[in-house]
């Protein structure tokens, strides 16, 4: 699967299927696939993330952010987190939280977000 361009800004499309993203280490490999690929933004579906990376207690999803965010790959989560967020007002406030910032996305579908890119201008 190629990249994208959306105004200069290269995104990798992870695919849907494929293991779950589950550990810190994960981070390093998508990492690696992102600057293989001459990307500087990963869109990786909801459904490739184990349902631990969700219950923010686990501290999995602060732990591969911040080693993307160190290594200034945006992450953009594509797909629906109803279920995850209805559980989890910290989830929520997190999602929220990200979502102001340039960093981590979290988007309903492609077309969130290419607009998200877009207004970067």
């Amino acid at each position: 699967m190629g990249n994208d361009q959306r105004d200069h800004v290269e995104v990798y499309p992870f695919p849907a299927e494929g293991e779950p993203i589950s550990s810190e280490d994960d981070a390093i490999d998508l990492i690696g696939s992102v600057w293989s690929h001459a990307a500087k933004t990963a869109a990786v579906p909801v459904d490739r993330f184990d349902p631990a990376f969700f219950d923010l207690s686990t501290g999995l999803a602060g732990a591969f952010t911040q080693k993307l965010v160190n290594y200034r790959i945006r992450l953009a989560i594509v797909g629906d987190l109803g279920e995850y967020v209805a559980e989890s007002d910290a989830l929520r406030d997190y999602v929220r939280e990200s979502n102001r910032g340039d960093h981590v996305w979290f988007v309903r579908d492609d077309e969130e977000l290419a607009k998200r890119l877009d207004a970067l201008g």
